[in-house]
């Protein structure tokens, strides 16, 4: 009896599978944090692209906002390598970096899966090494540049990288809306 229940599962149909489902903007990380933010740190990050503001916030409190600067063409969804577009959706910092080109930077976990997966269906690579980042080094730099002047990051003072470090964890979450 055994036997045959195992032989009747071998020949069932396998059922539909996505190995690369599209990502919602809208849906959240794929990655959920496995910790809660310890006091007085950020639980999220908001960035409203059209406002060119940085928000963290604490439940429904804002810590703190900061003006940014973007991708230098900042409308619309990151889409590929080399488009200058900062994406939009949700997504983890989920590492930092004291020696980057910029002072100090934190890593942003895109590309998604789905970003990945809309990328290759169209044959494009999807970009990535997307940061919050200070200004360049070697411009001795006490303010920001203005305007919208990177690749796709988003940038902000050296004095407010500082503050935004200090302030948040690996895994925080990231929503950054058009």
């Amino acid at each position: 009896m055994i036997i045959a229940a195992v032989l009747s599962m071998g020949s069932a149909p396998a059922p539909a599978m996505s190995y690369l489902p599209i990502a919602d903007p809208s849906a959240p990380p794929t990655h959920a944090p496995s910790h809660r933010a310890p006091p007085g740190k950020a639980d999220r990050l908001v960035v409203k692209k059209a406002e060119r503001r940085l928000y963290l916030m604490q439940g429904d409190r804002t810590l703190r906002s900061y003006e940014i600067a973007l991708g230098f063409q900042p409308i619309g969804h990151k889409t590929r390598e080399g488009d200058g577009r900062t994406p939009e959706g949700r997504y983890l910092l989920d590492r930092r970096n004291d020696r980057s080109r910029f002072y100090k930077a934190l890593h942003i976990s895109y590309p998604s899966p789905g970003d990945r997966w809309r990328a290759e269906r169209r044959g494009e690579p999807p970009g990535g090494m997307i940061l919050i980042h200070g200004q360049p080094n070697g411009k001795n730099r006490s303010t920001r540049i203005e305007d919208d002047w990177t690749l796709g990051c988003i940038a902000v003072s050296n004095r407010e990288i500082d503050e935004i470090w200090s302030l948040t964890v690996d895994g925080t979450s990231i929503e950054i809306l058009p």
